[in-house]
């Protein structure tokens, strides 16, 4: 087995960034895109491949490539994202991009020369923890989102800053944001090595899968608007709390994706304004993720989920807005590509994921594939989230192995 560069039970490159964004707080770790944490981890990635002999490029919508040899058509792209949720894990993204470099290097490191080009990948605002779209670098590149919307995201803090304002002050042109068929059209196939997200592989005997298939999901807002009023001055019977219809209505989001099997559906954000401790709300906005095997399933998920919550909140005098913030169908992953990584790593397991990824996005564009690390917590999103040194390394022999096929 070909040596990989550990240092202190982690793959060098995972050490070499374990104490940026660091989040006291919350645990974990908090990265977003543009902000500083995000920002140094930019920076380490440029330092990184350039070490490497890799050619950096930034292209229009805030995406950095790392080229081994000249850019060119046709390229072998493998990479992941950089950016986390608030208070994430160590390994989801990072863990793909640093064991893309990592691969990058063992092939150099027995004198390998790639007869095609090939590059690796970070893409911006995979999570969408700041502006709100998950995958937003990947849907501009790739056109599934209107720039002008993209532009206009607000950050998730309210502090006033759009997605445009940000771009333009880490020296992204707003004007140019938007489909690059120059960027899209280099490449021949995507690769993503992940964390795997869930309880997949726990059991298996295999520390690496590959993905067949990605849950179609969604985001969607849903805004509850009251009378705002004094805590202790109003009686229970006169009140229009949207605080508590939105507190009905989350405990029917539990049990509408409960009742369909495996469907699943959450609401992890919620907003009250004015935000006083002794004022009844005038209004509360949360934010529901839902996911399902099937694009049709996912809506009427959503649609029985909207119907309860306007149940709950008529019951309380309150009026109720959903609105679609971002959609992404069912993925199945290139059967050829896949089934050819699972043979060539010995017949591997494939295995389905309700998590989004970049590669999803790019999917209805290109040849695309994931491998999935074995994560023996099972928990993703959280300090909890962990990959084994010994498996960290065998994604990065497989990824290896796969690009040496490749290229």
């Amino acid at each position: 087995m070909p040596a990989v560069a550990v240092t202190r039970g982690r793959l060098t490159g995972l050490h070499e960034i374990v104490d940026v964004g660091r989040d006291r707080a919350r645990g974990g770790y908090s990265r977003h895109v543009w902000q500083p944490a995000e920002i140094e981890l930019r920076a380490w990635f440029v330092e990184r491949a350039e070490r490497l002999g890799l050619g950096v490029e930034h292209d229009r919508n805030g995406n950095i490539w790392a080229w081994w040899g000249a850019p060119g058509d046709d390229a072998v792209v493998v990479g992941s994202h950089l950016d986390s949720v608030p208070g994430g894990g160590e390994y989801d993204g990072p863990l793909g991009v640093v064991s893309a470099l990592d691969a990058i290097a063992l092939l150099q490191s027995t004198g390998f020369t790639p007869g095609r080009p090939c590059a690796v990948v970070v893409f911006a605002e995979e999570e969408g923890s700041r502006f709100g779209v998950a995958c937003l670098g990947s849907r501009l590149m790739t056109g599934a989102i209107d720039p002008e919307r993209a532009g206009a995201l607000a950050d998730a803090d309210a502090d006033g800053v759009r997605f445009a304002e940000a771009a333009e002050a880490n020296g992204i042109a707003a004007r140019h944001l938007g489909r690059d068929d120059a960027a899209l059209g280099r490449i021949g196939l995507f690769l993503e090595l992940h964390v795997e997200q869930g309880r997949g592989l726990i059991g298996l005997d295999s520390p690496v899968a590959v993905a067949s298939s990605i849950l179609a999901h969604g985001r969607w807002r849903i805004d509850i608007a009251g009378e705002a009023n004094h805590a202790g001055a109003t009686r229970m019977g006169d009140r229009r709390d949207p605080m508590v219809a939105a507190a009905r209505g989350i405990v029917a989001v539990r049990d509408a994706a409960a009742a369909r099997g495996d469907d699943r559906a959450t609401v992890g954000r919620i907003h009250a304004l004015p935000g006083g401790t002794n004022v009844i709300p005038s209004a509360v906005t949360t934010w529901l993720d839902a996911r399902s095997a099937r694009d049709d399933d996912t809506r009427d998920l959503v649609a029985e989920i909207t119907a309860r919550v306007g149940a709950a909140a008529a019951a309380e005098g309150c009026s109720v807005t959903v609105v679609e913030e971002s959609w992404s169908g069912a993925v199945h992953f290139d059967p050829v590509l896949r089934d050819g990584l699972a043979a060539r790593l010995g017949g591997i397991p494939a295995l389905p994921t309700g998590a989004g990824h970049d590669a999803g996005i790019l999917a209805a564009h290109v040849p695309t594939a994931m491998l999935f690390v074995r994560n023996p917590s099972g928990v993703s999103h959280s300090p909890e989230e962990h990959a084994t040194l010994d498996d960290a390394v065998a994604g990065v022999v497989a990824l290896e192995h796969v690009l040496r096929g490749l290229l």
